[in-house]
């Protein structure tokens, strides 16, 4: 039995490792563009966006380890979708402007969500589509693949206003500077521990289930999401690690605007 699942979820792990990190690196490669190409690329991610949700309905309908694979890539594609416009500065939020040095507590907090408000509003919209698109579907695959990217998306957010140690703030290019007046560069918050913590909580279990299920899809499924979220998990941990992890995507980062 574990034999028969060793190879998919070992080819799922390495599926979900490679896509984590190549995709961070295309995005950032990306925003660092000369802006007059912004539109093309902004297009060109609008039609991607169209074909992933086509695809997501259409591998959500079956059980397969294709189709679970199909409806994770196109997960994915939909979150890029929204990685891209916001490091674009497409879809961001009304105050464009950097902190006031005297903002504290809670007034602070309303100018920081002023500056990604529309950007919350489109994960929002993306997240209805993909439910819609895996409503009352067998492979489900699709729409856990973005709950996980959501959650922990924000869970990171609330970390870097709340304080960690690497803000990693040269992940922003030149039109997004401005974002970092609102981060908080601090040794620890409460937050943290719980977000690693629940993270984890979730996804031991997830790959617990990966290995004792009987089909190599439901296998393959557990995999891919059990994956991303250790990512996830391992992402706020380079927050508050003693070293920089820029390195790993230090290709993406060469573009000259």
């Amino acid at each position: 039995h574990r034999r028969r699942h060793s190879f998919p979820t070992r080819r799922s792990s390495d599926l979900t490792l490679f896509i984590w990190w190549f995709s961070t690196g295309v995005i950032l490669y990306l925003g660092r563009l000369p802006q007059k190409n912004f539109k093309w690329i902004m297009l060109g991610f609008t039609l991607i966006l169209a074909f992933a949700l086509m695809g997501l309905s259409i591998s959500s309908s079956h059980t397969s380890v294709a189709s679970a694979y199909c409806a994770f890539t196109c997960a994915i594609l939909v979150w890029s979708w929204q990685e891209v416009a916001f490091l674009l500065g497409y879809v961001t939020g009304a105050r464009k402007s950097e902190c006031p040095i005297d903002s504290r507590g809670w007034h602070r907090a309303r100018l920081a969500t002023e500056t990604i408000l529309h950007h919350e509003l489109a994960l929002v919209i993306l997240a209805a589509c993909v439910f819609a698109a895996c409503w009352n579907q067998p492979n489900q695959t699709g729409w856990w693949t973005y709950l996980v990217l959501w959650s922990m998306r924000l869970s990171a957010k609330l970390n870097l206003f709340l304080g960690v140690r690497n803000l990693s703030e040269n992940f922003l290019p030149n039109h997004l500077r401005y974002l970092q007046s609102y981060f908080t560069r601090r040794s620890f918050n409460w937050l943290m521990p719980v977000s690693v913590l629940a993270g984890s909580a979730v996804a031991l279990p997830l790959w617990s289930a990966a290995f004792a299920q009987i089909s190599t899809y439901a296998a393959t499924s557990f995999c891919l999401v059990a994956g991303l979220l250790t990512l996830a998990v391992l992402e706020h941990l380079f927050m508050v690690l003693p070293f920089p992890t820029a390195w790993l995507w230090k290709w993406g980062m060469g573009a000259k605007a």
